[in-house]
């Protein structure tokens, strides 16, 4: 069956009450909804909620009762909503449609500061807690007991798992601040994983890692102490070149990729049979740059079955340039999936979102979801149920 989903969080669905949220998606033309199982901090509004317009979620929580029993030293910290709404069990109970289960991994801030040897560990030994970093095997247990316990515990049709990789250093934490001009080669530089895993690891696979750390540390040096700022175009002019005329550093992100999709391999052969796995594979825009993350997109495809690439895009036309570009990337490796916003500030019209639906079918890419219930006004829905008509 095609999948029609909208993405969706527990605290908006026990609000409305999961009957009527059921018959409110299935009145778009979906079939599915994808509920975040596992899910990070943020500051949200909420346009048509009815308990209040500005909602803060608890930060690394889990929306599903889990069994602490699948767990190792890590354990999942269950939300408040648990105490009265399981989602899940509620709206698997009610059927009628598919609930698909949406699990944000190691983009954790409560863990990486519960645990710091898990997190990240830039060139200079700072640990970025948002970030669980995929080498260590405590965060890598908890990320595969996360996809194991939800499929075990609810008749879910599926998981997809966002959040696999490496985060880059300027997503993910609240109140980011500096006084220095940001630029991609100081971001990516900075962001670059050197904890004692990582480091075991790279060398084992014959790469100079503490060379390489010395050397991210001393540039990252002389940039901060210089009086210059990179403009955009530079910046990007000598990450490229530093990503092709350093080997080890070319060599450090190839082996990225293999321990991310190593990750992704052991949940897929984890999780029952007859449970899609699909992988949300970064926060890049375009999908592209996926790579810094440590997601090799085709090797994702393979590993799981499914990318579900986020078309994150101001219009139709860049849409479908990026879903060509992850087609050709993936080729026959796996199936794509595509997530869209329909409103500000990506497709913000009825006929963006139409036009950016049409052309995902004509592509091969029937498998659609849009992000996010509780973030949308009443017209987004005019937009999608219009565009699923025309389809």
């Amino acid at each position: 069956m095609t999948y029609r989903a909208i993405y969706a969080y527990a605290w908006d669905i026990a609000e409305r009450g999961a009957q009527n949220v059921i018959d409110e998606v299935k009145g778009l033309g979906l079939n599915t909804i994808s509920v975040a199982g596992a899910y990070h901090a943020g500051k949200f509004l909420r346009p048509r909620g009815t308990g209040g317009k500005v909602y803060f979620p608890e930060d690394g929580t889990v929306y599903f009762r889990p069994d602490q029993a699948r767990y190792g030293r890590i354990k999942p910290a269950a939300n408040h909503i648990l105490a009265d709404h399981d989602v899940f069990s509620e709206l698997t109970a009610a059927g009628g449609i598919d609930v698909n289960a949406w699990m944000v991994l190691l983009h954790n801030s409560r863990v990486g500061q519960e645990y710091p040897d898990t997190a990240v560990e830039n060139a200079f030994g700072d640990r970025l807690f948002y970030s669980l970093c995929p080498s260590n095997p405590d965060a890598r247990a908890f990320a595969l007991a996360l996809c194991l316990d939800v499929t075990e515990r609810y008749p879910v049709t599926g998981i997809s798992v966002e959040a696999p990789g490496f985060a880059p250093f300027a997503h993910g934490y609240h109140h980011e601040f500096n006084l220095v001009r940001p630029s991609r080669w100081l971001d990516n530089q900075l962001g670059l994983c050197f904890c004692a895993h990582c480091r075991s690891g790279a060398k084992a696979a014959g790469i100079d890692a503490d060379g390489l750390q010395a050397r991210v540390r001393a540039d990252v040096e002389s940039y901060l102490s210089a009086d210059i700022d990179l403009p955009d175009d530079m910046s990007d002019a000598f990450w490229l070149g530093d990503t092709r005329t350093d080997g080890e550093l070319a060599a450090y992100l190839a082996w990225r990729c293999t321990v991310v999709t190593s990750l992704v391999t052991e949940i897929r052969e984890a999780v029952r049979k007859d449970a899609a796995v699909a992988i949300i594979p970064s926060v890049a825009r375009p999908t592209g740059g996926a790579w810094y993350e440590g997601s090799d997109i085709k090797a994702l495809a393979a590993a799981a079955g499914i990318v579900e690439a986020c078309f994150y895009e101001p219009s139709a036309a860049r849409v479908l340039a990026d879903a060509w570009d992850v087609r050709r990337r993936i080729g026959d490796a796996g199936a794509i999936r595509g997530i869209m916003r329909a409103a500000h500030p990506d497709l913000n019209s009825a006929g963006e979102v139409a036009a950016a639906v049409a052309g995902l079918r004509k592509a091969g890419i029937e498998d659609i979801a849009f992000y996010n219930f509780g973030f949308y006004r009443s017209r987004s829905f005019d937009w999608i149920r219009a565009a699923l008509m025309g389809t």
